[in-house]
């Protein structure tokens, strides 16, 4: 059955990615410089603690295309402009300093025995209840990945005490893959200046990578400035791990599939996975592994997970474990894998990267995100499937599709007990890891949601705060409880048919024939039955089952995409496609806990009354 894909987002190609040499046209080699502008009395975001108001628009100079670069192609045969080279501007936060005020976060807990519950119960055809279980919850914490491999172990114990740079020169550098870098002239004496709890900030557009001081008078001035040849960056990270007033680890991905490691302080880098010795597709996201100096992850647009060491060399990567070789040799291919382990973490060839392959689709990955007890991956897909990884294990424990089209962002609450995803059907989704659904759907932006993160300085132990942007140039901010996110009555009435959500992967047979418009399990190209038995893939929630959640403050915040969003503790970040970024301060007096979520059960009770409360209110009072 041929599907439809999903519409694409409603904007237009900005003008700055149309022009150029993508259309023949001359392009100026002079490299132009940041602005900064200081908006009084606009955009400002009204939320029931205060006003958030825009103090700062700092727009990225965006670098002419290389002389080398090939043009920009559309794949897409209808398409009558270039496609955007880069998938806009994405911001890395970092203070060195120790901050004395930390988020209200959670006492986070190990999720492993929570499942390992609902695991037993479900074998016993009984449903557990979110709480309502005797048995102890574990507090140990989790395991450094690949502990107990004695050649990751060894590698690891020689660095002792002391931070190890990368070798080469940035600066100084001969190699083709780096154009050109521009440091500041008064650097050493703005960083010796600076007070140690302000803000760096490390920001792509385009071809280039900008070290940003955010909490300096002349923030537009980057401290450093590297312009790169034929490839864009398009994915960053900082360690928090060895972060010092002195060293800062940040990684990098590139549309070529090189990675760079790079120390800023030093000027110092080294290139991983050169030439795409081990994967040569584009890098789509990058992080470092919770908990490890040298082990970081990236996700390959071909749907790989690919672990790096960032000391080891790179060696031609030969998949250790061939995909499908259990099917075939018991005879069978009614039963697959939903992800294949091409190199083990367990593995005793350690000697070169790269540490572990995981194949998980054959399609892009977008985005994937650690868990706050550092046992668990979400990964959200172009194929329409939000996965759970137990990364320690190797083995994905759930997947969960879409309503319609891609996931396109993820994120995790500071409790990790929920996920909140985002994608190409213009929906927020939060789903409960421990009851292993989905819990709502957020209805309010107008085109793809391209990023979503949890507020923590605005959760505590009875509501969540997130935000959420998109391809709508809109910035949203919603606030939810368990309490808020009334069942609907159809959720009550089948509540006792369907029993579990997990028992209904175990019938062959399952077909939905609701008339609410929900897409049915066939419209997928991989069957819920077609994997094993130790990954429980879910079905699509309908619409009339779910709980609907309005935002509590929906805002245009600009005339092109926005792309990124993050929360500081004193400020609100936005970033968009043409490289605006946007700094929001949070309201000077705050307001209790118990007045906040007096306000969060108010605009909760839109919520459960139906979906004719959805963002079109929130739209008429903000915007």
């Amino acid at each position: 059955m041929f599907v439809l894909p999903p519409p694409p987002p409603r904007y237009s190609v900005p003008v700055a990615y149309a022009a150029g040499a993508s259309n023949g046209m001359a392009v100026p080699i002079i490299e132009t410089n940041n602005v900064i502008s200081h908006p009084e009395g606009g955009c400002p975001l009204q939320v029931g603690e205060g006003t958030y108001e825009l103090v700062d628009d700092l727009h990225l100079a965006t670098p002419p295309p290389h002389p080398s670069e090939a043009p920009v192609t559309n794949p897409n045969p209808l398409a009558t402009v270039p496609t955007p080279p880069t998938s806009g501007v994405k911001l890395s936060l970092v203070v060195t300093g120790q901050r004395k005020n930390t988020p209200n976060f959670y006492n986070i807990k190990s999720l492993s025995s929570d499942l390992k519950i609902i695991k037993e119960s479900e074998r016993e055809g009984r449903r557990s209840d979110s709480g309502s279980d005797s048995a102890p919850r574990s507090n140990a914490s989790a395991p450094a990945f690949g502990e107990g491999n004695p050649a990751l172990a060894v590698s690891s114990a020689k660095d002792g005490l002391k931070r190890r740079k990368p070798k080469n020169n940035i600066v100084k550098s001969s190699s083709s893959f780096v154009s050109r870098v521009i440091t500041h002239e008064s650097t050493a004496k703005r960083l010796a200046e600076r007070n140690p709890d302000g803000l760096f900030a490390f920001a792509n557009i385009n071809r280039a990578f900008q070290w940003l001081d955010l909490s300096a008078k002349n923030k537009e001035e980057p401290l450093t400035k590297i312009l790169f040849t034929k490839a864009h960056m398009l994915c960053h990270d900082v360690n928090e791990l060895t972060k010092s007033a002195t060293h800062i680890d940040v990684i990098m991905g590139s549309s070529a599939g090189d990675i760079i490691w790079y120390e800023p302080m030093s000027q110092k880098y080294a290139r991983i996975n050169k030439n795409g010795v081990v994967n040569n597709s584009p890098v789509t996201h990058i992080k470092w592994i919770p908990g490890s100096e040298n082990l970081f992850l990236a996700a390959h647009a071909n749907g790989q997970l690919v672990v790096y060491d960032k000391e080891k060399d790179d060696a031609f990567f030969t998949p250790e474990m061939e995909a499908g070789t259990d099917e075939s040799r018991n005879g069978s291919t009614s039963t697959r894998k939903a992800m294949h382990v091409l190199k083990s973490v367990n593995s005793k060839n350690q000697k070169t990267n790269p540490v572990a392959v995981w194949k998980v689709s054959n399609q892009r990955i977008n985005q994937f995100a650690f868990s706050p007890d550092h046992r668990h991956l979400a990964v959200v897909l172009e194929d329409g499937t939000l996965r759970v990884i137990n990364y320690l294990k190797e083995e994905v424990t759930d997947v969960f599709p879409s309503y319609y089209g891609g996931m396109i962002c993820v994120c995790w609450s500071p409790d990790g007990k929920y996920i909140v995803t985002g994608g190409q059907d213009d929906l927020v989704s939060i789903w409960s890891l421990a009851e292993r659904k989905i819990v709502a759907r957020c209805q309010g932006h107008n085109s793809w949601v391209s990023a979503v993160a949890f507020d923590p300085w605005r959760c505590d132990k009875r509501t969540y705060r997130f935000g959420s942007v998109g391809d709508d140039c809109r910035l949203l901010l919603w606030d939810f409880n368990v309490g808020m996110l009334h069942r609907p009555k159809a959720l009550q009435a089948s509540a006792r048919q369907r029993n579990s959500v997990i028992a209904s992967t175990h019938h062959p047979s399952r077909h939905r024939t609701d008339s609410t418009g929900v897409r049915s399990d066939s419209d997928r190209t991989e069957r819920a039955d077609d994997y094993e038995e130790d990954t429980v893939r879910h079905p699509v929630e309908p619409r009339k089952l779910t709980a609907l959640l309005p935002p509590i403050m929906s805002k245009v915040v600009g005339e092109d995409p926005i792309c990124w969003l993050g929360f500081h503790e004193d400020y609100i970040l936005t970033s968009s496609l043409e490289g605006h970024i946007r700094t929001w301060t949070r309201p000077r007096e705050p307001v209790n806990n118990e007045s906040r979520a007096n306000i969060s059960l108010s605009s909760g009770t839109a919520a459960g009354s139906g979906t004719g409360t959805g963002s079109g209110q929130a739209d008429s009072s903000t915007s």
